[in-house]
């Protein structure tokens, strides 16, 4: 499928709606993103005609739901390149991915005065997991800053590692900048596992987790055109073996006694209890979306509009943008004199363009640039660049009520 913009957007029933009397402009796809007719139709099939327990049945229902539940496995296995698919583990989304590695790998392992290296452009998601190990297990945790245009250079990232080092845990993109880190470099650099926050960079170019030579990888399926609740961590082989169970249930086990337990051999010995099934068929059904659109052309599209906007905000003089990395995606941090980000989010949304304000579940990464909060445009292959000007054009409205 070649990438046409008018047929994209038409696939997105929801962008056709109106806010406030105006077009919808929804530029929070860093946060979540909307749903295609594909994915929410084989949502609709999967409860109307399809739906059963997974694995536990034999009968009719139950093997079809089963078939179209573990398809996805190999649909994630292909987008990510994933060398294996009994690699990857289904997860709510990449916050139980790394809290999956943080239990399960590294708290059995990681000693006090064991350091775990973070950079400040971290989502919580991959900073909360590691706090608590800080707090239980005595494990330090070594910061490294970006640049103060918004780069990680991998070189900074590594200089960091000591012999006390047991992980890396990094973001491919920052949710916040934009900012796309060099994990291959990283991952190819050192001698130390490497975790991966994939969220928000799966979103917007192909991702090879083969080539990039990383341990884990994690994606949200969310923020991939699919419903909340769905994603997927690939784990290494070699690391799901050194890997304690993280939760206990049905579908973990192989067997259960009164005097112990044989586990299931991995990805179901980290898959406990009823998973989200028809979440997890809806992700398939996005990522073959996307895979038929081909993420080549989603990355074409979306470097256009983050030129076209980059183009356009460098013109606003009064306008203070944080972070703006060579190397970034179409998301934009932006802060302005005189106006609180949460007044320039209800602006905008008087005129229908949907930005999110806050800290975005990056504290650290806030208090590097000096600011308790900001207004942040994220966008996605649906956008236009008529979309990048009324975003400009709020902005400026903006400045207008505030000078």
């Amino acid at each position: 499928m070649s990438f046409d913009i008018d047929k994209v957007r038409a696939d997105f029933p929801i962008l056709s709606r109106q806010v406030n009397g105006k077009p919808l402009v929804y530029l929070d796809s860093g946060a979540s993103a909307q749903k295609p007719r594909q994915v929410i139709d084989a949502i609709t099939r999967a409860y109307e005609g399809e739906y059963a327990n997974v694995h536990r049945g034999l009968h009719f229902l139950s093997n079809l739901a089963t078939d179209n539940y573990e398809r996805v496995r190999a649909i994630i296995a292909r987008f990510l390149n994933a060398p294996r698919e009994d690699e990857l583990i289904f997860t709510s989304g990449s916050t139980e991915g790394i809290n999956l590695v943080s239990y399960g790998w590294a708290a059995p392992r990681l000693q006090p005065g064991d350091e775990i290296v973070l950079s400040v452009l971290e989502h919580h998601a991959n900073i909360v997991p590691w706090h608590f190990l800080r707090e239980r297990q005595g494990v330090a945790l070594k910061w490294v800053e970006p640049e103060p245009d918004g780069s990680l250079p991998p070189e900074k990232l590594l200089a960091a590692v000591g012999p006390k080092t047991r992980l890396i845990a990094v973001t491919h993109m920052s949710n916040v900048t934009g900012t796309v880190v060099d994990v291959a470099a990283i991952a190819q650099g050192t001698h130390v596992p490497v975790l991966v926050d994939g969220s928000q960079a799966s979103v917007h170019m192909p991702v090879d987790v083969a080539a990039i030579g990383c341990d884990f990888y994690c994606i949200t399926g969310h923020k991939l055109y699919g419903p909340s609740g769905s994603g997927a961590i690939w784990i290494r082989a070699e690391r799901q073996a050194e890997m304690r169970p993280f939760m206990g249930g049905g579908d973990m086990i192989r067997t259960v006694t009164r005097e112990g337990i044989d586990y299931a051999d991995p990805p179901l010995r980290f898959e406990a209890g009823t998973p989200g099934i028809v979440n997890q068929i809806g992700l398939g059904a996005a990522l073959e979306y996307l895979m038929d659109l081909g993420m080549e052309n989603v990355a074409a599209h979306e470097r256009a509009l983050r030129d076209h906007a980059r183009d356009r905000l460098r013109a606003l003089n009064w306008l203070n943008v944080q972070g703006d990395a060579p190397d970034k995606g179409a998301i934009f941090s932006m802060t302005m004199e005189g106006a609180h980000a949460h007044d320039l989010s209800t602006i905008l949304d008087k005129k229908g363009i949907a930005v999110r304000a806050g800290t975005h579940c990056a504290m650290p990464l806030m208090e590097f640039y000096g600011i308790t909060a900001s207004a942040r445009a994220s966008f996605a292959m649906y956008n236009t660049t008529g979309e990048v000007d009324a975003l400009i054009e709020g902005l400026i409205f903006c400045r207008e009520l505030f000078a």
